[in-house]
């Protein structure tokens, strides 16, 4: 089958038979955590492609990766489509009350915190671009913050739920991480505009576009949702309860972007009203087993694809290399920036987060995930969108195979510490 006469279905097709061989693989014989695993794996696999083109120069098994990757439009594919899913799957399973318990540091974190987290790490990357021969200028670097500040802890929920963690801060790493991601393509939308459109950035008119996008986005969530609540509580039948919720999540984001209104924001906040009040007062029994385990598993499949298309990006950043020295710099320098954005919030909320366990945990935790290489993807070709693609991948590799991995160790060896000391203080 000729590679460039692939249709969506082909290529999707491929994605899917390479997930589930891999899944069956992992589950079998490696035990390793899905996202984590599939993630390795793809990046071996452009590991190998790459180095089978070099020992055999006639072959181009990396242009063809690279073309079967341009077939999957990484952009359109997560932005488009994937994110909605995701972000409403994932605010399924959110609990409300907690939400409310925690809401001053969700809302700071998801917010200030990325506003700040995205000028920390503009300003240590001009200076890294500096470090290397590839100057950027201040508003690409800005860019490169905003894109980068989005959290993604699909890996690292997983593990709080597991331990002796404080529900307030699983809620708020969870809460964060739905709102961030809206807020950060938010903020990057805005900054990207600035940067390609030269015009001024003002901090008025960007205030003013950001309440219109993040705050448009949540109102239109309430109300799509609450449609959806009615909707529900007025049957009892699960199989068109379930293509409600597929409504929601499919036209209402379409319907997010004529509106120029945050449509991740919207998804956030639609989820939060079906998986909190619609699952409590409109559905049955039958209906809630059903829709909670069809959203789990869309999220299972949409979260495996999505991290085996970032290992295999790879194969096409391989004429990049050089620039990868780069993302090694970045690594410390975006962890550090996250740290200073998290911990100058906490203090606030020290009584309801102990910092101790807090801070680590919302720092290290912070894994980057396919958002923000989509959103690199999606930036205008020139040296400055290289620059900015081999970093992401660098930094988004550390964060899921590294950060991830550990997180787990991690959190047993800070859950056990504040036990000890809750013990002896008592």
């Amino acid at each position: 089958m000729d590679l460039i006469a692939l249709s969506a279905f082909d290529a999707a097709a491929i994605v899917i038979v390479l997930v589930a061989v891999l899944g069956y693989l992992n589950h079998r014989f490696l035990r390793m955590p899905q996202t984590i695993a599939l993630t390795i794996v793809g990046a071996l696999a452009s590991l190998v492609v790459i180095g089978i083109d070099r020992a055999l120069p006639g072959s181009d098994l990396a242009g063809l990766t690279r073309d079967f990757l341009e077939r999957v439009d990484f952009q359109s594919t997560l932005m488009d489509g994937m994110l909605s899913f995701l972000l409403f799957a994932g605010a399924l399973h959110v609990d409300l009350a907690q939400v409310r318990l925690g809401r001053g540091p969700i809302i700071a974190l998801s917010t200030l915190g990325v506003v700040v987290s995205t000028v920390l790490i503009a300003a240590g990357f001009k200076l890294i671009s500096l470090l290397i021969g590839v100057e950027a200028p201040f508003i690409w670097c800005l860019v490169f913050g905003a894109l980068i500040s989005p959290t993604d802890p699909v890996a690292v929920l997983g593990i709080l739920k597991g331990a002796s963690v404080p529900p307030t801060l699983e809620a708020t790493v969870g809460g964060e991480s739905l709102f961030n991601d809206g807020v950060g393509v938010v903020v990057f939308t805005i900054l990207l505009a600035a940067a390609t459109g030269g015009e001024a950035l003002t901090f008025s008119h960007a205030g003013q576009l950001f309440l219109e996008e993040a705050g448009g986005g949540a109102l239109l969530g309430l109300v799509i949702g609450w449609i959806a609540f009615r909707a529900m509580r007025s049957i009892d039948n699960y199989n068109v309860e379930v293509l409600i919720s597929l409504a929601v999540v499919m036209g209402g984001y379409a319907l997010a972007h004529p509106l120029h209104v945050s449509g991740p924001v919207a998804m956030a906040v639609a989820g939060l009203v079906i998986g909190n009040h619609g699952v409590a007062y409109a559905m049955s029994d039958t209906t809630r087993d059903y829709l909670i385990k069809f959203w789990a598993l869309i999220d299972e499949i949409l979260n495996a694809v999505l991290f085996l298309l970032i290992g295999l990006e790879g194969v096409a950043l391989s004429a990049r290399v050089g620039l990868l020295g780069a993302g090694l710099l970045a690594v410390p320098m975006i962890l550090l920036a996250r740290g200073l954005s998290v911990a100058g919030l906490l203090v606030f909320w020290r009584k309801l987060l102990p910092f101790n366990l807090s801070l680590p945990i919302l720092t290290w935790g912070a894994l980057r995930g396919g958002i923000s290489i989509a959103l690199a993807l999606s930036l205008p070709a020139g040296p400055v969108k290289d620059l900015i693609v081999a970093t992401t991948y660098v930094v988004v590799m550390f964060s899921v195979v590294v950060q991830g991995s550990t997180m787990g160790p991690l959190v047993g060896r800070l859950t056990a510490r504040a036990q000890k000391g809750a013990g002896q203080g008592a």
